[in-house]
């Protein structure tokens, strides 16, 4: 803490404005008060708040106000302690409650500080103003309805009847979309707004998972009362997830209030969500309400998803609009969304559309996905006039080059087409977001068919896949067996990896390298590599995770990825994009469940075991209880049913891989495990070690708290190389000869060394961490979330390990070690 000294000066200052009657320029004081102030309002800051007694009676409340203002903003957690406690000091007179005045303020302040009066002190501010005449100002009244909707206290019941007498519209301020709406109501004719508040109240008593029949029937009849009612109802829901408008102060212990929805609001949004698909269909009204979905999924701090309830409802919404875009939504979020109750809900709506259609659940995904107006594959060219724009996503990345009327390429939009096609090109950059987002969901869901065994009939595959206008372009980046033959496409055909013609057949598979002979493999990688084909995902690069000694010594679990240390909501993320079920360990639970991922179609269940690490709620544990780190144990396997008549094309089904004699709660031998399951379960779990382990971690050399993690650290990020490490080393080994700085790298061991000019490097091939010369010293080097343009023009076999690209940055920065400007680095290289 800083030396006592300094706060009577600051004092003085404080005294001096206060006399002076500047608020502003006395908050900014405060402000600086509490940022190097650590201590209680007591003892040392007897001075402050004396010399903040010097305020004019009259000016006190705006000083409260600033000053609350300012905290709303503080992110740093001691100095909100210490603001929060000085708020405490200035608004004690206020909430006595003995005149209008002083209730005005108190509410004031408690509309932007979560749960700081209990519910009998709001019931007796409101009922004080209310009965001296005084209109309650509209934050006021969102503040008790957020005080109902949350709960937070029994006696919150009693304000329920007092905000029943109030007529003001039911929306809550300090939302864009809400202020918008708000805003767009009180503009319109004086009998339209009265049927749109209408509208909000109805909404508002969206209280159930679905509309009942009664409830629907009063929503069509509002709509119908409404001028154009559709185009401002996706204007509003566009909104939804924009910062607040309005920030709230929290204590320390709450989750972040300005991250989550308004509870309240949330249900008026429910409503308005259900209303819009009861109008005629529009092209926009699903892309709104699946871009909602996604919104109301994003997590809070301490909170999780947003508005669950919100996102179910747009599901609602999009199973109720019969529009091949909202089946193209639905198809698409069921491959990217990972929280269970909106994935559960996704999933009943695309089996009730299969039914409905008399297909499979995969039949409906794959014709669910669009052309976006791509009228080859991977291209579209929309006009604008003289003047066009070329999408082009046929290597994966979505691009979008300008010609203006000329014929000239331009590097943005020209002013002629945002001056006169400005709803055209709204509409086309629209569909270029609906690409992008659509690309990456077909992807994962084509990483998925290698458990799913899939076989297709030829011309299915071909018209689905291959010449489909936006999959294709992820279909021929991958490798297929034809009738058993692997072979891919290039100029204008399928071919083998001899470059022959394969020119049709009766079923098509996608290929996996497990069970190939080597040379196969190896083959398909110098292909690849030769026609520089970057595939969507690891497929001829893959690894393969076959049986080891040490697992067939322990027969029934495999102890490969065991004593690892991982940031638990890291790996809790992972978990669920890679479909596996798995719950956050808190420190006062007494035991865990496994992270688990059902196989239904092998018959299997496949167990990764982990607990939570440490003891210090301060250090080992988020602010809700949640764990920071877990460690790693076995992974285990366990029969359960399987769908009767199930038979992949594997051969054989599921049946044959049961042990017989097994009972459900006993370990199946790995030895039975089929080698497909074991090794993609593996891969997995090492895709979890590989990201989630803290030993990934450049500023982590000291070991975390108090040291505990230092072995392992050390023991990870310079160790023996993981399946998904191997493959990069590979990889370089091929790439780094056909590099610029190929002089100056080559690999060595479990490491990629690069000669600079001031030292030598080695880059861990796992951890991507750094020593250098002499003596093994540790360089910290943290990498930018984006991978720098050092990396841009290197021909990478496939998308998605960032680890290999930050390694490649690295290795460019570091071979010119003289020209490294950044002070965190060069100060290192001087030690």
């Amino acid at each position: 803490m800083p030396t006592p000294t300094i706060f009577p000066e600051r004092a003085e200052r404080m005294a001096a404005l206060a006399r002076h009657g500047d608020v502003e320029a006395l908050t900014d004081e405060v402000m600086a008060y509490t940022a190097v102030y650590t201590g209680d309002w007591g003892h040392e800051s007897r001075d402050a708040t004396t010399a903040l007694g010097l305020l004019a009676p009259e000016r006190k409340p705006e000083l409260l106000m600033a000053v609350l203002e300012r905290c709303c903003q503080v992110t740093e957690t001691e100095q909100r302690r210490v603001t929060n406690d000085l708020l405490e000091i200035l608004v004690k007179p206020y909430s006595k409650i003995r005149t209008p005045d002083s209730a005005a303020v108190a509410l004031a302040f408690g509309a932007r500080h979560t749960a700081y009066f209990g519910g009998d002190e709001l019931r007796r501010m409101t009922e004080l103003l209310l009965e001296a005449g005084r209109p309650l100002p509209v934050e006021v009244v969102a503040m008790l309805r957020r005080t109902v909707a949350h709960g937070y206290w029994s006696a919150a019941e009693a304000i329920k009847p007092l905000l029943d007498k109030l007529d003001v519209p039911m929306l809550n301020p300090g939302e864009a979309w809400a202020d918008r709406a708000l805003a767009d109501v009180a503009s319109l004719d004086p009998a339209e707004a009265r049927r749109w508040y209408e509208v909000f109240r109805h909404a508002a008593t969206a209280t159930s998972a679905k509309p009942s029949q009664r409830w629907e029937t009063t929503g069509r009849e509002l709509l119908v009362e409404l001028t154009d009612p559709g185009d401002r109802l996706r204007t509003w829901l566009g909104l939804v997830g924009r910062p607040r408008t309005i920030l709230l102060n929290r204590t320390r212990w709450e989750h972040d209030v300005n991250e989550a929805f308004d509870q309240f609001n949330a249900t008026v949004l429910r409503g308005l969500v259900w209303l819009v698909s009861f109008l005629p269909e529009q092209p926009e009204t699903p892309r709104v309400l699946g871009a909602l979905v996604e919104t109301s999924l994003r997590k809070a701090t301490g909170l999780g998803p947003r508005s669950p309830k919100v996102a179910n409802a747009c599901v609602y919404a999009l199973s109720r609009v019969p529009s091949e875009e909202a089946l193209a939504q639905l198809a698409r979020l069921a491959a990217r969304v990972t929280f269970k109750g909106t994935l559960k809900e996704l999933n009943a709506a695309l089996d009730a559309r299969a039914a409905a259609l008399h297909l499979t659940r995969d039949e409906v995904e794959e014709l669910a996905v669009p052309a976006y107006g791509l009228t080859e594959v991977g291209r579209r060219v929309e006009h604008f006039g003289e003047a066009s724009a070329t999408l082009d996503a046929t290597s994966g990345t979505v691009t979008v080059t300008w010609r203006n009327s000329a014929g000239k390429t331009v590097k943005s939009v020209p002013a002629s087409v945002r001056s006169a096609y400005s709803e055209q090109l709204a509409e086309f950059k629209a569909a270029v977001k609906d690409v992008e987002k659509m690309l990456s969901a077909q992807a994962e869901r084509l990483d998925r068919q290698f458990l799913a065994q899939r076989v297709w009939p030829f011309e299915a595959w071909r018209a689905r896949y291959l010449d489909h206008p936006l999959v294709g372009t992820l279909a021929r980046r991958l490798i297929w067996l034809v009738d058993d033959v692997p072979c891919a496409y290039w100029d204008g055909a399928l071919r083998t990896s001899e470059d022959k013609e394969i020119a049709a057949g009766e079923t098509v598979r996608l290929w996996h390298p497990i069970g190939r002979e080597v040379d196969e493999v190896i083959a398909w990688r110098a292909w690849l590599e030769a026609k520089r084909v970057t595939q969507p995902f690891k497929q001829a690069h893959r690894e393969v995770y076959l049986l080891t000694a040490a697992e067939e010594n322990t027969r029934v679990y495999s102890n490969r990825y065991a004593a690892h240390i991982l940031r638990q909501h890291q790996f809790h993320a992972l978990t669920a994009a890679r479909g596996w079920r798995n719950k956050l360990r808190m420190m006062v639970d007494d035991e865990y469940e496994p992270a688990t991922r059902e196989l239904t179609q092998w018959g299997l269940r496949a167990e990764f075991w982990i607990e939570g690490v440490g003891d210090d709620w301060e250090t080992d544990a988020t602010e809700s209880g949640a764990y920071l780190r877990i460690t790693t144990d076995q992974v285990r396997f366990y029969p359960i049913s399987a769908p009767e008549n199930h038979a992949h094309a594997g051969g054989g089904g599921y049946a044959q891989w049961i042990h017989q004699d097994a009972q459900p709660t006993d370990p199946l031998p790995l030895a039975e495990i089929p080698p497909l399951v074991l090794s993609e379960v593996l891969r997995d779990v090492d895709l979890f070690v590989g990201v989630a382990s803290v030993g990934n971690d450049p500023t982590w050399q000291d070991g975390g708290p108090e040291g505990q993690f230092r072995e392992y650290w050390a023991s990870y990020s310079f160790g023996e190389l993981s399946g998904t490490a191997q493959t990069r080393k590979e990889i370089l080994g091929r790439l780094v000869p056909r590099l610029a700085i190929a002089d100056r790298a080559e690999v060595e061991g479990r490491f990629l060394v690069v000669r600079g000019d001031l030292r030598t490097y080695k880059i861990h091939l796992g951890s991507g961490n750094i020593l250098m010369s002499p003596n093994d010293q540790y360089l910290c080097i943290v990498p930018k979330q984006s991978v720098g343009s050092s990396t841009r023009d290197v021909f990478l076999p496939f998308e998605g390990d960032r680890v290999l690209a930050v390694i490649l940055s690295k290795a460019f920065m570091l071979a010119k070690d003289t020209q490294i400007a950044d002070p965190t680095i060069t100060q290192q290289l001087r030690r």
